[in-house]
């Protein structure tokens, strides 16, 4: 199953980084084929303005991939500090920290990243930073929470027995130890944004037309399930097969880098 997950993810990044080159223009209009069902001529058909479907889709990965790499680094990049931090130094910055996550985690992910897009503005770099932020609390709590256990590991002991920094000992012993499940958490927030970067499409609070989104082309084709419902089909199968890899490359991480875990 890993490498199911693996080959969907390659796919995905090639439709992402090569699709946008060979399929033209998303918003070139032909209304001689408008709602055209798939064929030579267009793969997936297409939508009511005449514009392919398949060159929608490879734009709409482009979006995609963008939204969920992007919003993850952001949220590692903000999260892993402030939860080494916590878990290291506990005493009364640890409670602090962990309340306010606390208070965040009671909303859920995307009525959070909804809050969040509405007071950004609807844009790729408002989703970007509304999802970066929404998973922000579970970087710091997992980050934290290794943290802890590992401070109490027997070399670190040994380390400040000899006298070593705590920046030597955070980032020589403590942070190496803690990337793997770091590294997992990356491949579960990647899929857990591009459901959200189509979401917050879908409401209008994404990416904005006649930008490709997956989101913004399940929008269209709610209209059309009737007569066109391959314009539902694409986006859809799309958005599962994506997060599927993701989270199956994600498991196969996990059993790789914690072997307990497989036990």
């Amino acid at each position: 199953m890993p490498m199911a997950g693996l080959v969907l993810v390659v796919g995905f990044v090639l439709l992402a980084l090569a699709g946008p080159l060979v399929t033209g223009d998303p918003a070139a209009q032909d209304y001689l084929a408008t709602l055209a069902p798939p064929s030579p001529a267009h793969l997936m058909g297409t939508d009511d303005l005449g514009r392919d479907a398949f060159a929608r889709i490879a734009h709409g990965a482009q979006v995609s991939l963008q939204a969920g790499v992007l919003s993850t680094l952001l949220a590692m990049a903000v999260g892993i500090p402030i939860g080494l931090v916590a878990g290291f130094y506990r005493r009364w910055l640890d409670p602090i920290v962990m309340r306010l996550v606390d208070v965040t985690l009671a909303f859920p992910f995307l009525v959070f990243a909804v809050g969040l897009a509405a007071i950004i503005g609807p844009s790729l770099k408002g989703v970007v930073l509304a999802l970066g932020f929404s998973q922000l609390p579970a970087v710091i709590r997992i980050t934290r929470g290794e943290v802890l256990a590992v401070r109490e590991m027997d070399y670190v002991a040994a380390a400040v027995a000899d006298g070593a920094g705590d920046g030597h000992i955070i980032f020589r012993y403590v942070l190496p130890n803690c990337a793997s499940p770091l590294i997992v958490q990356a491949t579960v927030a990647i899929p857990a944004a591009i459901i959200g970067e189509s979401t917050l499409s879908f409401l209008g609070l994404g990416v904005q037309p006649p930008t490709a989104s997956w989101g913004v082309m399940l929008t269209t084709a709610q209209q059309y399930l009737s007569d066109a419902p391959w314009l539902a089909v694409w986006p859809g199968l799309m958005i599962a097969l994506a997060t599927l890899g993701f989270n199956l490359l994600g498991d196969g991480l996990r059993d790789v880098l914690d072997p307990r875990s497989g036990r």
